[in-house]
């Protein structure tokens, strides 16, 4: 269950840092799977799920101190 909560965590933080995300994008997607992970006890679905709400708070924080 370790393994597959790191790989999914780097697979979040990868598509963050492929995509060209800025660096609010980037923390954003890496703290909320952390965020989700740890929530959901590694759950595959709460740590997307919070890597996703982290990329739109990072892309927020974007488009609002621009």
């Amino acid at each position: 269950m370790i393994k597959s909560r790191i790989a999914i965590a780097s697979l979040a933080l990868l598509t963050g840092l492929a995509g060209c995300a800025t660096k609010a994008q980037t923390i954003g997607t890496a703290s909320g799977a952390a965020v989700g992970a740890a929530v959901s006890n590694g759950g595959t679905i709460g740590t997307l799920g919070g890597a996703m709400v982290g990329y739109g708070m990072g892309r927020a924080y974007d488009s609002h101190n621009r």
